[in-house]
């Protein structure tokens, strides 16, 4: 992987997976985007 590809690799695994499906105890046991979006 070139840097770019590398990049764009890590902002999808960031903004797909992480942020809408990984769940945080600290949060509720809710995703950071329910959470941003239920505090809203």
């Amino acid at each position: 992987y070139n840097i770019e590809e590398a990049e764009h690799l890590l902002f999808d695994f960031i903004e797909v997976y992480y942020n809408r499906f990984r769940f945080h105890s600290t949060l509720g046991y809710m995703s950071p985007e329910d959470f941003e979006t239920n505090i809203a």
